[in-house]
């Protein structure tokens, strides 16, 4: 069944991965410690391989060759040789059937199981347990106007998203599918966002110590592939993707994919081999300094991705230019980016792969978030990417948390978060929108679960409870989970209520995952990434209408309130005739704060001034976490309640130059003079 590759007209083709002309396809793959590799051709249903073409011909580090008679949507494989060699670090075995790392589509999910792993003295042929690669033609690139910065990112879990709702046909629930049909699209408009983020979306394998405990990972952070999308999500490939960008921008909505650079889902050196790990796994792979048979985990995943080789960074910005020519998205969040700007010394932002992106012409006009972060040492670095990227702020998601829990001593660290988290960006020269603001998101206590739990309930993820976070900064308002006491249940929704307002009401870009808006919850799991189940569908049925229509009042409330969050921090210089500071903190006597009242005021009033065409306009935002109503002295003016999260009781009124802030609530004031 062996056959030749013929050789290709120039020295070795410029791409990777297989590439139409006429008469059949070029063939090119990575692999410097690889003796051969095989083009393994599979029949139309995939099951049966039909043919094995060695590639012959070799330049560098690059096996090529030509395949007669390949068309599009042909299936195939890859199989490699070389040294089996653990100790150095190389685990070539020919009885593994590999994934093409540029393949562009696949014909079936990952599945894991044993045969998968195991070592070359014991393998069997792995064919018919992994997917088969299908030879696409490339579509023409799309140039599609980039939607702006985002004034709202709401993040989306594909699969859990539309898997309960109602209204999606079910043969397009938990689909990219399902996330175009209307009612969905609806939802985002109402709520008001200008961006959704979605989950990882390129093909990945569950880990492997899911299936005997039953479980499925539910998130996509486990890749196989880069430039290929996972076929549950994306039955169709890439034209799935490319219709749900099409569809949101037409309903005014941009698009940023949630990407995965920092391992892959082959884990340790027990784990299985799937694709970069069979075809050079001493290159693709950060081993440990004098040990190649010890892999690197700085992603607390089992492996580390080496972004700083050649090989690594060419197949990222090969994906990241796949899904911009492909599909049109509008940016991309690096999950663990500080892995991206990682080498053996340690990170740099001025890293070659971060600069690459950074710099390439088309990637330099798309939105870029950096998840500043990862398990490894000196792993924190937010703020410390370039001026060219938004980050998640984990510090405002932490401090936020801190205030509304009651921490003494919190009120100084929550100024700071609200204002824009000046600490953390200004002195690299970073506008405010740069901070991605979140209180929840994927990872960690849905938002009513932060005001429901104390404790994380994780024993459905059969770790005996000791995965995920420890301390969440959380509360559960006197009962820990569900109840039917009627006080304790608005008690929680007044805070979440508090939550949302102090989000949407912060300086920099503010950030929402889906279902938080109507009163998600996942039973106190903080880490449900195994809990592909009702644990993470969204409860459609079960949606508190109300809180979600608060959150579109809440964006709204942000669009009217620009002149004073504006993208710019505050400095206390005076503006106009009178000489208004752009920003006053007050405690509820009135009075500006000194250093020793941050650790004791619970009320926290920030007043800010800005000018308009004709003068100075001002407007008063009240934080007051005490479990009483606070009465607050005002500044001199003709002060107006504009907002009030506390929507269970009328709203507040200004009397004899005082308000009464309810309990647990945030309200915004205008002076009308």
């Amino acid at each position: 069944m062996e056959r030749y590759a013929l050789p290709v007209a120039a020295a070795a083709p410029v791409h990777r991965g297989v590439r139409l002309v006429d008469g059949g396809a070029e063939v090119c793959v990575f692999s410097r410690h690889g003796d051969r590799i095989w083009f393994c051709l599979f029949d139309d249903t995939g099951e049966r391989e039909i043919s094995r073409w060695l590639l012959r011909g070799r330049a560098d580090d690059l096996h090529f060759g030509f395949v007669p008679a390949v068309r599009d949507g042909a299936r195939y494989g890859l199989r490699a040789d070389g040294p089996w060699q653990p100790e150095l670090g190389h685990r070539f075995d020919p009885q593994k059937l590999l994934v093409d790392p540029h393949a562009v589509r696949i014909d079936r999910s990952f599945r894991h199981g044993p045969e998968i792993c195991l070592s070359r003295d014991r393998a069997v042929d792995t064919a018919p347990f992994l997917p088969r690669a299908i030879v696409e033609s490339p579509d023409p690139a799309r140039r599609v106007k980039t939607f702006g910065n985002p004034h709202f990112i709401y993040e989306v879990a594909i699969k859990a998203f539309t898997k309960l709702h109602p209204d999606v046909p079910l043969e397009q629930r938990g689909t990219l599918a399902g996330l175009t049909h209307p009612k969905a699209i609806e939802h985002l408009v109402k709520l008001g966002a200008s961006h959704v983020e979605l989950l990882p979306v390129a093909a990945w394998i569950d880990e492997r110590h899911l299936p005997p405990l039953r479980l499925q990972n539910a998130w996509g952070y486990n890749p196989v592939c880069f430039l290929a999308l996972d076929p549950g999500l994306a039955p169709n490939g890439m034209s799935d993707l490319r219709r749900a960008v099409e569809a949101l921008h037409a309903a005014g909505i941009g698009v940023i994919l949630d990407v995965v650079f920092n391992h892959t889902g082959e884990s340790d050196t027990l784990g299985a081999t799937l694709s970069l790990r069979g075809l050079d796994n001493a290159v693709y792979y950060r081993a440990e300094e004098g040990d190649p048979s010890r892999l690197v985990n700085d992603t607390g995943c089992g492996n580390t991705l080496a972004c700083d080789r050649e090989p690594v960074a060419r197949l990222v910005m090969d994906s990241l230019r796949h899904f911009s020519r492909g599909t049109g998205v509008d940016g991309f969040r690096f999950d663990l980016a500080t892995v991206l700007g990682r080498s053996a010394e340690g990170f740099s932002s001025t890293a070659r792969l971060l600069q690459a992106i950074e710099n390439d012409p088309e990637l330099s006009e798309k939105i870029l978030i950096a998840e500043p972060w990862d398990v490894g040492h000196g792993g924190y670095r937010a703020g410390e990417f370039s001026a060219r990227w938004h980050e998640w702020n984990g510090r405002y998601r932490d401090d936020i948390r801190r205030y509304w829990r009651g921490d003494v001593g919190a009120a100084g660290a929550f100024a700071t978060r609200i204002a824009g988290s000046s600490d953390i960006f200004q002195a690299s020269g970073r506008s405010l929108s740069a901070s991605v603001n979140f209180i929840a998101a994927h990872d960690g206590f849905a938002l009513r679960d932060l005001v429901s739990y104390e404790e994380r309930h994780n024993e459905g993820n059969g770790e005996d409870n000791a995965d995920g976070h420890a301390d969440n900064a959380s509360w559960n308002c006197g009962v820990e989970g569900e109840t039917q006491d009627e006080k304790i249940k608005a008690r929680r929704d007044r805070d979440i209520r508090a939550l949302l307002a102090t989000l949407f009401l912060s300086r920099g870009t503010p950030m929402l995952t889906a279902g938080d808006e109507f009163g998600r919850t996942q039973g106190g799991n903080n880490n449900a990434y195994a809990q592909d189940n009702e644990t993470t569908w969204l409860d459609w049925n079960g949606a508190d209408i109300e809180l979600a229509d608060f959150v579109g009042q809440l964006a709204s409330l942000r669009q009217s309130l620009t002149g004073f969050i504006r993208d710019d921090y505050l400095s206390g210089e005076k503006i106009g005739e009178q000489r208004h500071p752009d920003a006053t903190w007050l405690k509820s006597d009135g009075q500006p704060f000194q250093i020793e009242d941050w650790h004791r005021e619970g009320l926290v009033a920030l007043v800010l001034s800005a000018r308009n065409a004709h003068k100075v306009l001002r407007c008063m935002i009240i934080f007051n976490r005490n479990h009483a109503a606070v009465s607050a002295a005002l500044p001199p003016g003709e002060w107006r309640v504009q907002f009030c999260s506390a929507g269970e009781v009328e709203t507040p009124k200004v009397e004899n130059e005082r308000f009464e802030a309810p309990a647990r609530s945030v309200s915004v004031l205008k002076d009308v003079d």
